[in-house]
């Protein structure tokens, strides 16, 4: 017997208390309970997408073109913005809450029994909904590295990794080579491998790692020059292939590239899913991607949490040139490198509210007086607004461009306050 849960609710309070803010990494626990399930994910044709940054560009990528290609997709992606059902879509829909629900009900006692994650058991959710709706191909994007995240159980059609960067360094290693070892770990042997990191050094460590497991054909994008003859515009990213012309919704030059590897991706999938470049071009135009420089009004949105992708949010405002004064309503986990997302916005914002998102968990919460000594020692203009929606009230205020960003967290609690949804369009 299950829980006898009532409502949606208490579905989700059920998983989020299986979330210690402690990721334990490994395949025992959601293999044993992917067995009991019957073992959905080998019912299902998945594609396997990695990387520390523009994993979810990749993915939302794949999907738009699949889908307008006629295929019944799914993909599975992590975290949510706002509401836990966006992790997992079925032709661009969130499964219903009830299916959550009957799902959490029924398969408690296995969960508490193997001693299952929170991401375990909405892996292995994510299999069971896919498998049931008889989806053509599912999109599956790695929580926390690759080797041994929940998600590696599959074996793809395709797997890719877009780029490397320096996050998770207490579970996936303190340098690059080491973070590339880990997300190489979704490369099989047989299955191509799509290496999408623009350094030089980390793209021939990356194609190591596939060879060394046998993956085949190996692309590596940039080894073939990448994408050229970007221009950034309001409504797009336009680059060169090749000889062909794309344009993507997604905004920024990094965007140039996370589609250059989704683009490998659909042209080394078997014939029947394979996109021929006019397909690919028809299905760029509906790729949607939720808080990642997403405007909406005179909010921009994105979720950039580390460095690195801050430092693409900055190069990106630096090429639509948005409305000034620029303000940056910030709150950033305390187990991120605050100090370096800070050091990349402050060029390219007159002013930082430092503030604390809401559902950010209390083990994670920023001490805000230390970032706030940090701006105002190098002469940013900053002050903290400890209440969210104050600070929201405040940054529409004072700027004619409010950017959101330094965390899901923070972005997911904003639109939720300002009515935005992230799977309406």
């Amino acid at each position: 017997m299950g829980l006898e849960l009532r409502t949606y609710g208490d579905a989700l309070d059920f998983l989020y208390a299986r979330t210690t803010g402690i990721w334990r990494l490994g395949l025992e626990r959601v293999e044993a309970f992917l067995e009991s399930l019957g073992n959905p994910h080998r019912r299902i044709r998945t594609i396997h997408v990695a990387g520390t940054n523009g994993k979810g560009s990749v993915c939302a990528t794949l999907e738009a073109v699949l889908r307008a290609k006629g295929l019944r997709t799914a993909v599975y992606t992590s975290p949510h913005l706002i509401d836990f059902r966006e992790r997992f879509l079925i032709d661009g829909a969130p499964v219903a809450p009830e299916r959550i629900v009957d799902f959490v009900d029924k398969w408690t006692p296995e969960v508490e029994r193997l001693g299952a994650t929170f991401f375990e058991a909405t892996t292995a959710m994510a299999f069971e909904f896919f498998a049931e709706a008889d989806v053509d191909v599912a999109v599956i994007e790695t929580g926390l590295g690759g080797r041994l995240d929940a998600t590696n159980v599959i074996t793809p059609l395709v797997a890719g990794v877009s780029t490397i960067g320096i996050d998770h360094v207490e579970y996936l290693g303190v340098t690059l080579e080491e973070i590339a070892f880990e997300k190489a770990g979704i490369f099989k042997r047989g299955v191509p491998a799509i290496v999408g990191d623009p350094d030089p050094t980390i793209r021939a460590l990356l194609a190591s790692h596939a060879r060394r497991h046998g993956a085949a054909p190996i692309h590596v994008v940039y080894d073939d020059g990448g994408p050229l003859d970007i221009h950034v515009g309001a409504n797009g990213t336009t680059f060169t292939l090749g000889q062909r012309t794309f344009t993507t919704p997604l905004l920024g030059a990094h965007q140039a590239g996370n589609s250059a590897v989704a683009i490998a991706m659909l042209r080394a999938l078997p014939p029947e899913f394979a996109a021929s470049d006019a397909e690919i071009q028809a299905g760029l135009p509906r790729v949607r991607l939720p808080g990642r420089f997403q405007r909406v009004g005179k909010y921009l949105f994105d979720v950039a949490h580390n460095p690195a992708g801050a430092a693409v949010l900055a190069s990106t405002l630096a090429a639509i040139a948005p409305p000034k004064p620029i303000v940056a309503v910030l709150s950033v986990l305390s187990d991120k490198d605050w100090r370096g997302i800070m050091d990349a916005l402050a060029p390219s914002v007159e002013r930082f509210i430092l503030t604390n998102a809401p559902t950010a968990p209390s083990s994670r919460a920023w001490s805000i007086p230390e970032p706030l000594n940090y701006a105002l020692e190098r002469g940013w203009n900053a002050e903290v607004i400890r209440d969210f929606e104050r600070a929201l009230v405040r940054g529409a205020a004072e700027g004619a461009t409010v950017l959101i960003t330094g965390s899901f967290h923070t972005v997911g609690d904003a639109m939720a306050r300002l009515e935005v949804s992230p799977t309406g369009g």
